[in-house]
């Protein structure tokens, strides 16, 4: 245990990750290379992730020790954690721009102290664009919430 570092482990948690998404997709249509299946992008999205997180752990020998480490922040992990479950459980029912803007608004404005007036700007501006992008021009069908908003 002594000699496990930050990558190491990261590099571990991940490919660990990828195998539990490559086991799950066994369950989802893949298809063909010329007509993909559902469940050809998660497949390869997990192949790329394992990849990656062993080049992660190859190269991770010098990086610093688990044992060393301090989580400062662990505020902002809880705030940040919380948020995304707000998020699942408000995005049906507020529909995406008011719960993307509600996220936002408080990271920026609470979390990380920036003033009401740039966190307004940032969320407001976000969750604006991101609909925009998402709804009107690529046609994907995001939540509306109460009042068509």
């Amino acid at each position: 245990m002594k000699r496990l570092t930050v990558d190491h482990l990261a590099g571990t948690v991940l490919a660990l990750f990828a195998l539990a998404v490559l086991w799950e997709t066994r369950k989802i249509p893949f298809g063909t290379l010329a007509e993909p299946g559902p469940g050809a992008l998660p497949a390869l999205l997990a192949i790329v992730l394992f990849v990656c997180s062993a080049a992660v752990m190859a190269g991770g020998f010098g990086s610093e020790r688990v044992t060393t480490l301090s989580f400062g922040e662990w505020r902002h992990g809880v705030a940040i954690l919380a948020m995304c479950a707000f998020a699942a459980l408000a995005i049906e029912r507020l529909g995406y721009r008011i719960t993307i803007f509600a996220m936002l608004f408080f990271l920026v404005a609470v979390m990380e102290k920036r003033g009401w007036r740039a966190a307004l700007i940032f969320a407001g501006g976000f969750a604006l664009g991101t609909y925009f992008l998402f709804n009107t021009l690529l046609h994907v069908p995001l939540p509306q919430g109460p009042f068509g908003f």
